[in-house]
């Protein structure tokens, strides 16, 4: 198979950081930038990124380039080879379920913990979050915004329980996951569903009944993996 290359087009970045936030290391920067990337499908599966051609294009030293293709490896994102010659990964099934797992296991429990909390200020900022995505469900044009925001509702919950980290550590570690699911939420009928899963577990913490909610959030996390045989299919070029 033919693999696509990296064109440039990133935003350049200086060494130690952008002027507007000195204090983030361009290592960081690059990574989130090609992971943004990566995640969103705009560098598919199999692109070669040539680490020479990144530093140029970020306007950074190999150094940063070089420490973020590192992490992006231990995310399992892309797989480096001599020559400095890096490959996005295909995306794997078996890291899916794994990936899946870990994300269930994790959201679980933050949402029964919330449960026993009763109205808390998280709960209160993920309502907010709801009404805006109850305006753009079923826009598909909006959906880079809708998915920004089911991203900050989950966020939200996990620092209601003071487990920001630990968000960080398990989005970090569901690249694969993210993928796929950035595959399967182009649809109208996906938003909707998104969006009454997102009331059900909400509703449930409200309950306070903590094995509801666990259950509410295990439902609705579960959408994409119900569906994965049929995305495999439609998208086989993709995977592994």
């Amino acid at each position: 198979m033919k693999m696509n290359t990296f064109m440039g087009g990133f935003m350049p970045v200086q060494d130690g950081g952008m002027k507007a936030n000195a204090h983030v290391p361009a290592s960081a920067l690059v990574y989130e930038e090609i992971r943004s990337r990566i995640i969103s499908l705009a560098l598919p599966p199999e692109t070669t990124l040539v680490r020479a051609e990144l530093a140029e294009s970020f306007k950074v030293s190999q150094s940063p380039v070089r420490e973020a293709i590192m992490r992006l490896e231990q995310d399992g994102l892309v797989a480096s080879y001599p020559q400095s010659r890096t490959i996005v990964t295909k995306i794997d099934v078996a890291r899916i379920r794994e990936e899946h797992f870990l994300r269930v296991a994790a959201e679980c429990e933050v949402v029964r913990q919330l449960a026993e909390m009763g109205e808390t200020g998280a709960v209160v900022k993920a309502k907010g979050i709801i009404k805006m995505q109850e305006a753009l469900a079923g826009d598909i044009e909006q959906i880079d915004l809708f998915k920004q925001l089911d991203e900050t509702f989950h966020a939200a919950l996990f620092t209601g329980v003071n487990q920001s980290n630990l968000h960080v550590q398990v989005t970090a570690r569901s690249g694969h996951l993210a993928r796929v699911r950035m595959l399967d939420l182009p649809r109208a009928g996906k938003m909707l569903s998104v969006l009454e899963g997102h009331k059900a577990v909400i509703a449930a913490i409200q309950s306070g009944d903590g094995n509801l909610a666990s259950s509410e959030m295990r439902k609705h996390l579960s959408g994409t993996m119900e569906r994965l045989p049929q995305i495999v299919e439609e998208n086989w070029e993709l995977f592994s």
